[in-house]
């Protein structure tokens, strides 16, 4: 017998070739776009708006899906009624991860202002993802300030899909509530 021959048929020895291809192609599809929102859009589109301690937190399967939950000690209550857990995708959970590009990590003992939404069956989530998420901290004279991280995502201008760059944005605390106050 003349030359090598390999126990793979041809269709197997070009699968890893096509994979390659493939992962260049759905890579880009890993990250979220998110349709920006104003502050009155936050704080209309959001069901509650709380300042809150995050003090626990878990991860769980909803259908195929691995969710975390985070158990919220309300400090204040400036919109709705009091929720005291909010979940968002990823996390891990009997021994498998998933990993959500653009989904807010809340971290246990930090304190935020979180503007949430309730669906019909009665879970909580983040308003707009992380534009929802503030994290609280004093500065050197001692005032609480919320910070929203820059966000990862693409975000795209409403109606137009405009692609705008984030910047994240960090306000007094005070003004903040009052500006949710004036528009509830």
């Amino acid at each position: 017998m003349s030359g090598t021959r390999s126990a793979c048929p041809i269709s197997m020895r070009r699968t890893p070739a096509v994979l390659l291809c493939l992962a260049f192609w759905v890579a880009p599809l890993s990250a979220a776009t998110l349709q920006q929102l104003s502050f009155d859009e936050l704080v209309q589109k959001s069901t509650a708006i709380v300042r809150a301690k995050v003090t626990d937190s878990y991860a769980d399967f909803r259908g195929k899906e691995i969710f975390t939950h985070w158990k919220l000690q309300i400090v204040e209550q400036l919109k709705g009624t009091g929720t005291v857990e909010v979940m968002g995708p990823g996390g891990s959970a009997r021994g498998y991860h998933e990993s959500v590009p653009g989904a807010p990590q809340l971290i246990a003992g930090k304190e935020y202002l979180l503007f949430l939404w309730t669906s019909k069956s009665g879970a909580t989530y983040f308003t707009g993802w992380g534009q929802g998420v503030f994290e609280l901290s004093k500065n050197s004279a001692g005032k609480l300030i919320a910070t929203r991280a820059v966000l990862g995502e693409n975000i795209v201008e409403a109606g137009t899909w405009r692609t705008l760059k984030d910047e994240g944005v960090q306000k007094p605390y005070a003004e903040l509530a009052a500006a949710i106050g004036a528009r509830r």
